[in-house]
């Protein structure tokens, strides 16, 4: 894909969104794992985590790694490690589980700190079926194979369009 071929924008409305944290709820619901914790991911499961801390009941606390400062990060998993090794459950949720890399990092982050990996699952409003990583729970599923449309969260649509459409040339190989 050339720099200049427009990617095909698929703006998730703030009804489909609320729609997709209904349903994650109703799947913790239904679930008898129960986290103590869901984790929020900055920047783009900041927000469902918000959503899904109100319709679940579940307390949220956040890690931010948007900013690539993994040293800022590194305390607060060694945390997360903690409340692991001490029986507590933690829910990561994010936006997105598109190539895996995230969802990746943050189990080997807990793990490396010590972290029990039963105690951690993850929830996410898009699941790529061709992730490297699992989601224990997805509002929706696609398969990148045959999906490259570049996902607008509400939240995003608040960016200039031309951020929107760097962001989405930033990760060719999603689109093309």
């Amino acid at each position: 894909m050339s720099h200049s071929d427009t990617p095909q924008f698929a703006s998730i409305s703030h009804r489909q969104f609320a729609d997709g944290i209904a349903l994650l709820a109703a799947q913790l619901a239904a679930d008898d794992w129960k986290p103590d914790y869901l984790i929020g991911v900055g920047r783009g499961g900041l927000v469902p985590g918000a959503y899904l801390s109100h319709a679940s009941g579940h307390a949220l606390l956040s890690v931010d790694l948007s900013a690539q400062e993994f040293g800022f990060s590194g305390a607060l998993l060694e945390r997360l490690a903690e409340k692991t090794r001490a029986g507590e459950r933690l829910l990561i949720v994010d936006d997105i589980n598109d190539s895996g890399s995230t969802i990746t990092f943050l189990r080997d982050a807990i793990g490396k700190a010590g972290g029990i990996g039963d105690h951690v699952r993850v929830a996410v409003f898009l699941h790529n079926v061709r992730s490297t990583a699992v989601s224990d729970y997805a509002a929706e599923t696609i398969d990148r194979a045959t999906d490259k449309r570049w996902f607008i969260f509400p939240w995003e649509a608040m960016a200039p369009q031309a951020t929107i459409a760097a962001d989405a040339h930033a990760v060719p190989e999603r689109l093309a």
